[in-house]
Order: C-alpha cells, then structure tokens, then sequence
C-alpha cells in the first residue's frame, strides 16, 4: 500500500453500494500495517455531510462526524 498515513473513515450506514467495501479495504489496510478508524453512521445516506442536499443531508451524523474529525486531526497534527 501506499498509504502511509492515519485514516479517518466516515460511512453513512445506509449506503449500501460504498459499505459493501469496507470489510475488504479492512483487510488492504490491516495487511498494509495502515492506522485507521471507522466509524458507520446509522440511518445515514452516503454524503450524509452535503449540507446542499435536503434528501441527504443528516445533521446529527454530519455534526458526530465532525466533531472527529476536529479531534483526530488535533491529535494526528499536533
């Protein structure tokens, strides 16, 4: 792999066609030492954070995913 980096992962859990590769890039990861954290947001729509779209949008999955994000770079970029 040639990621290096510490991964940061946000799913909306209803996406069915983007979450149906998450156990297999778990895999690429874990076999690729790669850091990474994953975090599934029930009753989500996959770009559950575009604000523009009233059919997506989810503002408590879109604030919690956020929030750590902010945290995770606070502590990857300190």
């Amino acid at each position: 792999s040639k990621i290096k980096a510490a991964l940061l992962l946000h799913y909306g859990g209803l996406d069915e066609r983007i979450n149906a590769g998450i156990d297999a890039f778990k895999k690429e990861l874990d076999a690729a030492h790669v850091e990474y954290t994953v975090y599934v947001y029930e009753g989500a729509n996959h770009a559950f954070n575009n604000d523009t779209s009233a059919a997506r949008y989810d503002k408590k999955a879109a604030d919690l995913a956020w929030g750590r994000t902010i945290a995770f770079l606070k502590q990857k970029l300190a």
